[in-house]
Order: C-alpha cells, then sequence, then structure tokens
C-alpha cells in the first residue's frame, strides 16, 4: 500500500505548531504529523504529514496559506525496507580503541578493539552519524589521556551506544543511559543485552535529568548529552547540576556553526570549553565544570 508524504517549511514555532495541530483534523486524517525546526539558524520550522491515502491538494493549500507557509510539496513514499537497506550501507566505524559494527559485519571486528554491536533501528546512534562518532573520538581521547570517570550518564542515549562504550572499558564504573523516548529505552535495552553488558548499565526513561535515579547517582563525572541546540542550551544548567567539580560533559547533536552559542550557554553555566572537534558539518564539544 502506497503511503504519501506533506512537507512545508514556514517561520516560527507558534505557526507551525499551529499548522501541526490543524494537519490533525484534516481529513482523510494523516497518520502521523511532526513539526521540526531546521537547525540551519534560519528560523524556519520543517511541518510534514504522513497519509494512508493521497491527501485533499486544495485543502493543503488552504492551510498553507491560512498560516503563511509554503505550498506543500506532497510526493508518493516508495514501499522501503529502510533497516535493510541501511544494513546494507553501513560499513564498521572505527573510532579510536571502538569498532562499532553490525551482526552482518562481526566476522570483521578486530581482535584489538572494544567492539561494540549496534544494529540499524528506529534509535539514533549507530557511530556513522558526526556527531556519536565525534562524540566517541572525544571520549577514547579523554580516557587515553587517563581519564577514569567513576560515575556516568548517557543523556537522550538513543541506541546507548556511548554509555556502552563507558561500561565497556571501565568495568567498575556506575552507567546509565536515559532517553525521553519509550523505544529507544527499549533499543537500548536490547543493544546492552546483545553486547553482554547486561548489569552494567542502566538504561531508563526521562526527560533529560527528571529521574530520581538520575539524582540519587550524581554528581557524575562524565555526562554524555548527544541531542540537539535547543535542548542542549536548556539542559546546561542540569547538567551543571549534576556534574562533580570538574567533571566532563561530552556533547554534539549541534552544526558547527551552533558551536559557539552552546559553548556559551555552558559557559554562563559555569563550565569551560576542553576541547572541539568538527566533523563535516557536525561539532562535539567537551566542557569541564568548573
Amino acid at each position: 500500500m502506497p503511503t504519501y508524504s506533506a512537507l512545508t517549511t514556514l517561520p516560527g514555532e507558534d505557526a507551525a505548531e499551529a499548522l501541526g495541530d490543524a494537519l490533525e483534523r484534516m481529513e482523510p486524517t494523516p497518520e502521523g504529523v511532526g513539526v521540526f525546526e531546521i537547525e540551519d539558524g534560519s528560523g524556519l520550522w520543517e511541518v510534514g504529514a504522513y497519509f494512508l491515502e493521497a491527501p485533499n491538494g486544495a485543502v493543503l493549500e488552504l492551510l498553507a496559506v491560512a498560516f503563511g507557509a509554503k505550498s506543500f510539496v506532497v510526493s508518493e513514499v516508495p514501499e522501503i525496507d529502510w533497516v535493510a537497506h541501511v544494513r546494507r550501507e553501513l560499513a564498521p566505524v572505527e573510532a579510536g580503541r571502538f569498532f562499532v559494527f553490525g551482526s552482518h559485519d562481526a566476522d570483521k571486528v578486530p581482535a584489538d578493539k572494544v567492539a561494540l554491536q549496534i544494529e540499524a533501528t528506529v534509535a539514533f546512534g549507530t557511530g556513522h552519524h558526526g556527531t556519536t562518532l565525534g562524540c566517541l573520538r572525544a571520549f577514547d581521547r579523554l580516557f587515553g589521556d587517563g581519564f577514569r570517570p567513576a560515575r556516568v550518564a548517557d543523556i537522550g542515549c538513543g541506541t546507548a551506544v556511548l554509555a556502552m562504550a563507558a561500561a565497556a572499558v571501565l568495568p567498575e564504573a556506575l552507567v546509565i543511559a536515559s532517553d525521553i523516548d519509550e523505544v529507544a529505552v527499549d533499543v537500548a535495552r536490547a543493544n546492552v543485552a546483545i553486547n553482554g553488558l547486561e548489569g552494567r548499565v542502566e538504561c531508563l526513561e526521562a526527560p533529560g535529568f527528571g529521574h530520581a535515579r538520575l539524582a540519587e547517582a550524581a554528581p557524575f563525572d562524565l555526562v554524555f548529552a548527544n541531542i540537539l541546540k535547543g535542548p542542549l542550551i536548556e539542559l546546561a544548567p542540569d547538567v551543571a547540576a549534576h556534574l562533580a567539580p570538574g567533571g566532563l560533559a561530552i556533547l554534539s547533536g549541534l552544526l558547527v556553526v551552533q558551536a559557539e552559542s552552546v559553548t556559551a550557554a555552558y559557559v554562563a553555566a559555569g563550565h569551560e570549553l576542553a576541547g572541539r572537534e568538527d566533523i563535516g558539518e557536525w561539532s562535539t564539544l567537551v566542557v569541564r565544570r568548573n
């Protein structure tokens, strides 16, 4: 059965959210509606909807005009097994001592690497994206310099690849992985089990640090936060509140052009910049709590 996407852009979060609400009330009813900020500094938001039957073009045009959006672009979405497709396309990733691979590449794992098996799923973090790769590289460098955190939190963990990297080389450390998305937490638990790290990584559903277990385990010596610019900036005071003095946070999910504003937010919250790496258009920051 074909499915259809309808996408548009417009300025302003309030207008975008209102358009998203209006889309949910149209007929035929969309299967899903998404509203996302375009992280390029333009101030534009993308609004999209997915339908199981062709949407009414006239209604979409009226909604676009009413909310000051561009005309919707409607496309038929091909039926593709994206997980199988991604598995075929993704090669193993090396990040210092870490080797991230899918089960289809199990025969390629070098004997001298810390192997982390991550399957292509709906959760973010296979190691191929510049943000996850940057976080792994940053942690690898810190570990190589003798950094041995006793308490680690991976906030917005996705597949939990960062939490598992820490647990794999820090056998005595307390490691907690949390995500706001229930599906991501299920994926994280599955990956922890696949990698033989059950009992070593705790997986929690939580918005940011909003869980009693995270409060109980604080202060952390290391925090991973590989999310997006907006949530990273909002999280800065909480990171400071949950980091031990001198503790480090590895931050990513931000574009190179956003690195300075995120850095400024963390400096204002009581951190200092301890490192930065740009991979393509993506940036990874290491900050230290003063």
